[in-house]
This record gives C-alpha cells, sequence and structure tokens, in this order.
C-alpha cells in the first residue's frame, strides 16, 4: 500500500476506452495501460474524473484494475494504483473502499462529497468515516465540481487524519497549496494542468494529469529536470505544453484524450458515454497544431 512518500511524481488519471456500442474495451484497455507503464511514471488511477466515473459500473472498475495488475505484472513493474472510490454517501464510498482494497488497491481517491454541500464538519467527518477503512487515502479536492469547497482549516484536520497520505489539489490556483505550505502538511499533487510547474516551484510533489496522455515523456522529464535542480529548463519546457493543455480542456475531458489516443492507434475508438460528446473538428485541429512531437 502506498503511504505518503509514494506522493511524489506524474500520476496518470486513466480513461475508459469504449467500444462503440458503448461496453467496456478490455482490448484497447490492456494496451493502453502497456504504453503508460513504459514511460517513468509514479502512479496510475483508475476510476477517476478522467475515467468518466459517473458512467462506470463497478464491475467494470474491477475488469480494469485485475487488466492493469496483469498487465504490471507481466511488465515486472511495480507502478501504485488508485482507484476512485468517492460518492457524496459516506457510507457508499465506504463500501466502495473496501471493495478497493479487497482488488488490492494501493489507495483510495475520495472526493470531496458532491451534490449535497455538507457543511464543513460533515465534510471532515466523511474523511473521518472513510480514513478508517485502513486503505490509504488521497483527497481530491475540485470545488467546480463538488459545489462546495473546504477550508484550509478543513483541510488541515483531513490531512492530519491517520488515514490520509495526501491531496490532489484541483481548485484552479496555487492560493489552497501557499496557505498549506505554511504549516507543515502532507504531500499535494497538482490536479490542474495549466498549474503543473507553478505548483512545483511553491512545493508541489507531482501531478495528477490528464494531458500528460498528449506528452507524456514530456511531462516526466519537466518533473525530472526540476527536481534535479534545473528550474529554467523544466520552466522552459512546460510552456511549451501550453497550448497544448487548453485544447485538451476546451470541451470537457476526456474527449480530447480520447481522439488523440485513437489518433495513435493505441485504443480503437473515441466513445465517450453519454452525456459526453465527442471532439469537435475545430479542437482536433488545435491540437494537432501544439502537439509536441
Amino acid at each position: 500500500m502506498m503511504n505518503e512518500q509514494h506522493i511524489r511524481g506524474i500520476f496518470i488519471p486513466l480513461i475508459t476506452p469504449f467500444t462503440r456500442d458503448y461496453k467496456l474495451d478490455i482490448d484497447s484497455y490492456r494496451k493502453y495501460v502497456t504504453y503508460l507503464a513504459g514511460h517513468d511514471i509514479q502512479g496510475l488511477v483508475v476510476n477517476g474524473t478522467t475515467g468518466e466515473s459517473p458512467t462506470v459500473s463497478w464491475d467494470e472498475v474491477k475488469q480494469m484494475v485485475q487488466v492493469t495488475q496483469d498487465v504490471l505484472k507481466s511488465m515486472n513493474k511495480t507502478i501504485p494504483i488508485v482507484i476512485g472510490t468517492g460518492t457524496n454517501d459516506t457510507y457508499s464510498t465506504v463500501h466502495r473502499t473496501e471493495m478497493a482494497a479487497e482488488l488490492g488497491a494501493d489507495a483510495a481517491m475520495v472526493v470531496t462529497p458532491y451534490y449535497n454541500r455538507p457543511t464543513q464538519e460533515g465534510i471532515l467527518e466523511h474523511f473521518r468515516v472513510v480514513s478508517r477503512v485502513g486503505l490509504p487515502v488521497l483527497v481530491y479536492e475540485i470545488p467546480v465540481r463538488t459545489g462546495s469547497r473546504m477550508t484550509i482549516d478543513t483541510i488541515r484536520k483531513v490531512l492530519d487524519l491517520d488515514g490520509v497520505i495526501g491531496l490532489k489539489d484541483s481548485t484552479g490556483g496555487l492560493d489552497l497549496l501557499l496557505k498549506l505550505t505554511q504549516y507543515e502538511t502532507k504531500p499535494v499533487l497538482c490536479g490542474e494542468d495549466a498549474y503543473f510547474h507553478a505548483m512545483l516551484c511553491q512545493g508541489a510533489a507531482g501531478g495528477m494529469l490528464a494531458s500528460a496522455h498528449l506528452n507524456i515523456q514530456e511531462y516526466v522529464d519537466i518533473y525530472q529536470r526540476f527536481v534535479a535542480g534545473d528550474m529554467n529548463g523544466s520552466r522552459d519546457s512546460f510552456m511549451l505544453l501550453e497550448p497544448v493543455i487548453q485544447h485538451v480542456f476546451a470541451e470537457p475531458a476526456p474527449a480530447a484524450i480520447k481522439w488523440w489516443l485513437t489518433q495513435k492507434e493505441i485504443i480503437a475508438a473515441e466513445q465517450l458515454r453519454l452525456p459526453l460528446m465527442p471532439l469537435s473538428d475545430q479542437v482536433k485541429q488545435g491540437l494537432l497544431n501544439s502537439i509536441v512531437s
């Protein structure tokens, strides 16, 4: 299982490939994970936002985790597997986290409860209960999707829980990270791709980055240059990726990622499940013009 020392580097939030009739495409998934695992990444995340988690069944999650484990074993790789288990129901989240532990996950990613708009006390109790399951918890704060935002005091209390090992910060800026770094805190991963380099400079331990699919080696190099002390070189490399990031998120993810993976013949189809729609031609052209080869 993961601990705080494992929260570093580049984590890839996995897509869920579908056939043209909306079924899980396990053959494409196997090829896709094999491709990702060939890079020097530090984590794979199954059933996150990029994986279209609202439309994916737990049976499909189980199949993907099992294939991921098989691929890593065949490649003699030990990349940690994080499973997204968070819902807006604490006891459903507990159950999914227990099932993730049974599947052999290294950690659970648990989003701040969405839609219900709980109080700060309710959010803290949600994470307190889930953290007692025994599987390490990576907290996922993304207010734009959840409709609520944790205060700095609540986040510090959540991060103080024994079962919590870190935070994915998708708040859309540096403010939260800057406040956290005033205190002794657990590791923070950047979850907002456009802020990756800036967050590294402010103390982030790495990033969980959907856009890394399109330039995975470049992201690995940016991180490695940064930790080696080449801040200017890593910054210059990251600036080249900024146009790609803008196009990746011009329409709801993972449309751009799936389209790109089909262009590279890594997955068979760019199919998404409704209500998500395929990428527009305009964004496709923008991506083609901006991707670093």
